[in-house]
């Protein structure tokens, strides 16, 4: 049997900060309580670092809620943070799913999307895999998602690798974003993530 190794873009595995985004999914006033508490304390933690490392590199921020009358607004510790995002409101699953965000954020020259929120096996994977399919890298940080079952949010996680995703962690993303040492904003990061 002859195969042949199908090659792999060498970026897709990077993230250049200035062809990718953070997209934070729903994380909203009334999903955080039914979350773990000690787990959704690391997430926001997390979620607040991703969005506070994005905006010191200028890489451009998007959130959304879902179905906000119902669900309530975006957790007032991580939506101080989000001041110069673009906002979505949504009441598909899948962010793709929502005409504002597909008209608007997927005509933009991103290559790659680093992915927050909740809940990982709902809303997060079927946009990952929506995002995939419309050809983005896809890095989700495992680290700053959530589901209300830790069993749902590890078989979430398994499914977005299997259909194309990256799986990360926030430091990882936050000093591929980086690049390098020695700059005032190393020193940013550094502080960020200790």
């Amino acid at each position: 049997m002859n195969y042949e190794l199908q090659a792999i873009d060498e970026n897709f595995f990077s993230l250049d900060r200035k062809k990718t985004a953070l997209l934070v999914i729903d994380v909203q006033e009334k999903l955080f309580p039914v979350m773990d508490e000690k787990v959704y304390g690391k997430v926001k933690k997390n979620i607040i670092n991703l969005v506070k490392g994005a905006n010191k590199l200028n890489v451009p921020v998007f959130y959304t809620q879902q179905y906000t009358k119902g669900l309530g607004e975006t957790d007032p510790d991580i939506k101080a943070e989000l001041k110069e995002a673009t906002f979505y409101e949504k009441t598909s699953f899948s962010c793709c799913g929502e005409e504002s965000f597909s008209d608007d954020f997927l005509e933009r020259d991103f290559e790659s999307v680093i992915i927050v929120g909740m809940e990982t096996h709902i809303c997060v994977l079927q946009t990952v895999v929506d995002l995939v399919t419309a050809g983005f890298a896809v890095h989700v940080a495992a680290d700053a998602v959530c589901s209300r079952d830790k069993f749902n949010w590890k078989f979430g996680l398994e499914f977005m690798k299997d259909a194309g995703g990256i799986i990360t962690v926030t430091e990882i993303a936050l000093f591929q974003l980086l690049g390098k040492a020695g700059t005032e904003n190393f020193k940013y990061i550094s502080k960020l993530v200790k």
